[in-house]
C-alpha cells in the first residue's frame, strides 16, 4: 500500500472513530452503518481522483458531488431523477430534512429517536467532517490541522451528551487522530518531515534519521506535534466549559436530580417547553402533527394535554418523579372529583403523523380509558401516558375515552381550601421568588372572597388588555423570567401559564401547568387538524370536589372555559375565537395565492419600466455611440426607478382597492385556488365555511360586489397598518384586529371611529345573513391612514411611504412563482427519467 493510500485509510478511520462520540445521542444506532459506508465511498473517490491525478479543488469537488448523489439516493430516492440525480424536488426535500432535523434536535432528549431529519443530520454531518479531514490530511498533505474538524465533531457530541461514558469516546477519537499523525510520520510527508527519530545532520533537511548526534526534531515536525497536542488539550477542556445544549422540549437531566420519569423517549426526565413551544409558534408553516375525530359537543374545549408540570424549583418547572404502572382499564377517578360534578363522556380517535415522535401521548383531560398499541405506561399523579423503552407516537393511531367536565360556578365557589398532600405539594413556591409576584397576586385579587373568585381575577388580569401576546419575547419559566414578564407585560403562552400558576400558589391555590395542544382547526373531511402552531401551555388549578380545572390566561389563544365566564364575563367579546391558532401578534402573515395574484395584477411599475426603457432607447442616434447613450440612460432610469418601485406599487394598489374593489384577493386572505365571490369561480360550501371561520373568506351566496368593496378596504387598512409597523395577523377577528390597530397605532377621534366602522362593516359582510351595503369605506381608510401618519415618528413616516413593509407581498409572489417553476421542472425531469428508471428496475 502506498503512503498516500495508507493516509487515506487512516483519515477515514479517524473520522469514523471521532463520529463514535455521536452514538449515545440517538437510538437506534443503525445510522452509523450508513455513515460508515458513505465515508468509505467518499474516501475511495478521493483516492481515485488523486491517482488520475486531478487538481486538488477538483478532487474535493468530485468527492462532494459523489457524496451528494449518495445522500440523494439514500434519503430522497422518490424525489430524485432516476432515483439518484438531485433534481429540484430532491434538493427541496433535503432542505426540509435539515429543517426537520434541527426541530427534532431541539425537541427530543438524549438518546433521541432517529427520525428522518436526525438521521440525515448525523450521516450528512459525519460525511462533511470526513470530507474536511480527507481534504486537509491527504489532498493538502497537512495531517495535524485535520484534528480541528475532528475536534469540532467530538466537541458537539460531548457538549450534548452529559453521561459519564464520554471519556471512552474521547479515547477512541484521540486514538484515531494519533493514528492519522503516525501514518503521516511513517510516510515521511515532505511538509512535516519524519515524525520519529532525531534531527537531521547539520545543514541537512531530508537526511536519514536516527544518526548519532540526535537533536530537536525538524521544525515542521515540532509544529505538527504542537497542533496535535493543542487539539487534544482543547478536546479535553472544551466539553467541560461548554454550556449544556440538551434543553429541548424533553430535557434529559438525569435520574439523580429527582425529576426522573423513567421511561419515555430516551428516559426524558423533565419538560422545558419554553424552547420547543417558542420554536413551534414561530414556524413559517403550521405543519400538521396529528388529526383526530371526536364526539365532543364542545370542539373548542378539546385541548390535547401531553404532560403536567407540578414541581417548581425557581429555575424551571418539571414533572413529578412518580412510578409508572401498566395502563389500567378503566383509569382511576380523577383526583379530588366528586360524584355530583356533571360531565359528558367523549370518545376521541387520534392519528399522529409519522414524523412527529413524542414520548408522551396527547390526550383530552381527564381520560377515562386509553387504547394504544406499543409499550406505554401510566403515571397516576399527572394522569399521563408515557412511552417506555423508546416508544413514541410516530405514526400511531389510538383511541381515548375522556370526560368533558361541566362544573358550575356555584360548585367552584363553594369548594373548600385544599388540605393535606395537595396543599403541601402544589402550593410550594421557591424562596427566591421575587416579592413582586405575590404582591401583584394579592393586589389583583384584593376584592375576592373565595379561591374561585381569585382564580377568575387572575385570569381576567392577564386577558384584560394590559399584556401583549408576543411569540418572540425572551423565553423562560424561572423566577426572574416571571418577574420580568410582570414588568414588561409581553410574552406568549409559556409566560402567561407559568406566571398565573405561580401567582395562584402564592394565594394558597394549588396549581400546576399543562403542556399540549389547543383543539386545532376543522377540515373539510370533518376531522380536526392539529399543527405545530397549536402547541400551547395553560395552568390547571385544584378545587376540592371538582379536581384539577383548566384556566386560560393567554389572550388570542384557545378558549376560556365556560365556568370561567359565567360569573365574570370578560366583556366586549374578548374571549378568543376557538378557531384561532396562529402565532399571535408577532407572527409574519402568510399571503394566499389568490391575494398575491390579485396584487400582482395591480403591479404596474415593471411594465412602466419596460416602456420607459423603450422610449429612452429610441431617443439616441445610431451606431455605437447611440447604443452607449441608450444604455447609460437606461441604467440611470433604473437607478432612479428601482428605489421608487415600492412607492409606485403601493400607490397603484391603494387606488385599485379604494376605487373599485372587484379585483381578486381583495378579502382578508383567500386560500390558494379560491377567488372572491362574483368573479365567476365555483366554490365548495363546506370548505368555504371553514375558511370563513378561520380566515374571514366570504361565504357563497353573498354579493360579490359588496364583498369586493368592503374586503378590499379591509385589506388596505391592514396593509396600511403594516406599513407603519403594526404586523397583521390572519388569525384575529376583525374587531380584535382593529382594537390592536387602534392601540398600537395610537389612533383617536375620527381615525379610531373609522377603524371601528371598518371592522363592523367586515363583520356584517362576513357573518350577516343578508349583508347591507356599506358607505364611506374609502373615507374611513383615509382617516385611519391619516391617524397612523400623525402618530408615527418622522422615520416611520418615511419608511411607510417609500419602503412600505407590505411590499413583501411582491417578494412572496416572486418566491411562489419560482417555486411553481421549480416544481414544473421537477415533474418534467420525472417524466423524462421514468423510462430509464423502469429499465433499471427491470435490470436489477
Amino acid at each position: 500500500m502506498s503512503g498516500r493510500a495508507r493516509l487515506t485509510v487512516f483519515a477515514a478511520l479517524a473520522s469514523l472513530m471521532a463520529a463514535a462520540a455521536l452514538l449515545p445521542l440517538a437510538s437506534p444506532r443503525g445510522w452509523y452503518v450508513k455513515a460508515l459506508l458513505c465515508v468509505v465511498l467518499q474516501a475511495g473517490v478521493g483516492a481515485a481522483a488523486r491517482r488520475v491525478p486531478l487538481a486538488r479543488p477538483l478532487t474535493i469537488l468530485a468527492q462532494l458531488l459523489v457524496s451528494l448523489l449518495v445522500l440523494t439516493a439514500m434519503f430522497t430516492p422518490h424525489q430524485a431523477v432516476a432515483g439518484v440525480l438531485p433534481g429540484p424536488q430532491a434538493l427541496r426535500q433535503l432542505g426540509q430534512l435539515v429543517q426537520d432535523g434541527m426541530t427534532d434536535v431541539t425537541n427530543f432528549a438524549i438518546p433521541a429517536p432517529v427520525t428522518p431529519g436526525i438521521r440525515f443530520l448525523l450521516v450528512g454531518g459525519v460525511l462533511l467532517i470526513a470530507l474536511a479531514v480527507d481534504a486537509i490530511a491527504v489532498t493538502y498533505n497537512s495531517a495535524a490541522p485535520a484534528g480541528l474538524p475532528l475536534l469540532a465533531l467530538y466537541a458537539v457530541a460531548a457538549g450534548l451528551e452529559e453521561g459519564g461514558s464520554q471519556w471512552v469516546y474521547f479515547l477512541i477519537a484521540a486514538a484515531g487522530y494519533l493514528l492519522l499523525l503516525l501514518a503521516e510520520g511513517r510516510d515521511r510527508l515532505s511538509r512535516w518531515g519524519r515524525v520519529f527519530g532525531g534531527a537531521p545532520r547539520q545543514g541537512s533537511w531530508a537526511g536519514p534519521a536516527g544518526a548519532a548526534g540526535g537533536g530537536a526534531p525538524l521544525a515542521p515536525v515540532r509544529t505538527g506535534r504542537r497542533i496535535g497536542a493543542m487539539a487534544l488539550g482543547i478536546a479535553l477542556v472544551l466539553p467541560a466549559v461548554l454550556p449544556s445544549l440538551s434543553g429541548g422540549l424533553l430535557d434529559s437531566t438525569g435520574g439523580s436530580s429527582g425529576n426522573g420519569l423513567g421511561g419515555g423517549v430516551g428516559n426524558a426526565t423533565s419538560v422545558r417547553p419554553e424552547v420547543a413551544l417558542q420554536d413551534y409558534l414561530n414556524q413559517p408553516e403550521n405543519r400538521e402533527v396529528m388529526t383526530y375525530k371526536t364526539s365532543s359537543p364542545d370542539a373548542s374545549g378539546m385541548y390535547l394535554r401531553i404532560v403536567s408540570l407540578d414541581r417548581f424549583d425557581g429555575t424551571q418547572w418539571s414533572a413529578s418523579n412518580d412510578d409508572k404502572v401498566d395502563i389500567p382499564d378503566p383509569l382511576p377517578t380523577p383526583q379530588g372529583q366528586a360524584a355530583d360534578v356533571k360531565y359528558t363522556e367523549v370518545d376521541t380517535s387520534v392519528a399522529v403523523d409519522r414524523d412527529y415522535a413524542q414520548g408522551w401521548l396527547p390526550m383530552p383531560y381527564p381520560a377515562l380509558s386509553v387504547q394504544a398499541d406499543g409499550d406505554w405506561r401510566y403515571q397516576p399523579e399527572g394522569r399521563m401516558v408515557i412511552g417506555d423503552h423508546g416508544q413514541t407516537t410516530a405514526g400511531l393511531q389510538y383511541q381515548v375515552s375522556s370526560m368533558l367536565l361541566d362544573p358550575t360556578a356555584a360548585q367552584l365557589a363553594a369548594a373548600p381550601p385544599a388540605t393535606g398532600r395537595i396543599a403541601e405539594e402544589y402550593e410550594k413556591v421557591p424562596g427566591s421568588l421575587p416579592a413582586v409576584v405575590a404582591d401583584t397576586a394579592r393586589q389583583v385579587t384584593a376584592s375576592a372572597t373565595t379561591d374561585y373568585q381569585r382564580a377568575l381575577d387572575l385570569q381576567r388580569y392577564f386577558t384584560s388588555g394590559q399584556f401583549v401576546y408576543d411569540t418572540e419575547a425572551k423565553s423562560g419559566t424561572g423566577v426572574d423570567a416571571i418577574a420580568r414578564f410582570l414588568q414588561t407585560k409581553r410574552g406568549f403562552c409559556v409566560h402567561f401559564a407559568f406566571t398565573m400558576a405561580t401567582m395562584a400558589r402564592t394565594l394558597h391555590i394549588p396549581a400546576r401547568v399543562a403542556v399540549g395542544f389547543t383543539p386545532g382547526s376543522l377540515t373539510s373531511s370533518g376531522a380536526m387538524s392539529v399543527g405545530l402552531k397549536d402547541a400551547h401551555a395553560w395552568p390547571e388549578l385544584y378545587f376540592e370536589g371538582i379536581g384539577w380545572t383548566r384556566f386560560e390566561p393567554t389572550p388570542y389563544r384557545g378558549t376560556a372555559p365556560s365556568y370561567t365566564l359565567s360569573t365574570s364575563p370578560t366583556g366586549g367579546g374578548d374571549t378568543p375565537d376557538p378557531t384561532q391558532h396562529g402565532p399571535g401578534a408577532t407572527s409574519r402573515p402568510t399571503p394566499t395565492a389568490s391575494s398575491q395574484c390579485a396584487e400582482q395584477h395591480n403591479l404596474g411599475p415593471a411594465g412602466c419600466a419596460s416602456a420607459a426603457a423603450g422610449g429612452s432607447g429610441g431617443s439616441g442616434g445610431s451606431g455605437f455611440d447611440g447604443l452607449r447613450l441608450a444604455g447609460i440612460a437606461l441604467i440611470a432610469l433604473l437607478v432612479l426607478l428601482v428605489p421608487t418601485l415600492p412607492l409606485l406599487w403601493r400607490t397603484r394598489v391603494r387606488a385599485a382597492r379604494l376605487g373599485g374593489g372587484r379585483q381578486k384577493g381583495g378579502g382578508l386572505g383567500l386560500s390558494p385556488g379560491h377567488e372572491e365571490v362574483g368573479t365567476g369561480s365555483r366554490h365548495d360550501a363546506t370548505s368555504d365555511e371553514s375558511e370563513a371561520s378561520r380566515q374571514g373568506v366570504a361565504r357563497p351566496g353573498q354579493e360579490g360586489r359588496l364583498n369586493g368593496r368592503v374586503l378590499s378596504a379591509w385589506r388596505e387598512v391592514l396593509d396600511t397598518g403594516w406599513d407603519y409597523g403594526i404586523t397583521p395577523d390572519e388569525s384575529e377577528t376583525p374587531r380584535r384586529a382593529m382594537a390592536r390597530l387602534i392601540d398600537e397605532g395610537g389612533l383617536s377621534g375620527s381615525a379610531a371611529e373609522g377603524a371601528t366602522s371598518l371592522a363592523t362593516a367586515v363583520e356584517r359582510t362576513l357573518y350577516a345573513p343578508r349583508p347591507q351595503a356599506a358607505t364611506g369605506l374609502a373615507a374611513d381608510v383615509h382617516a385611519v391612514r391619516a391617524g397612523l401618519h400623525a402618530s408615527a415618528s418622522r422615520g416611520a413616516r418615511f419608511r411607510a411611504r417609500f419602503f412600505p413593509r407590505s411590499f413583501a407581498r411582491v417578494l412572496w409572489q416572486v418566491s411562489a412563482t419560482t417555486s411553481a417553476a421549480s416544481e414544473r421542472v421537477g415533474r418534467a425531469f420525472d417524466r423524462l427519467a421514468a423510462p430509464v428508471r423502469r429499465r433499471l428496475t427491470r435490470a436489477t
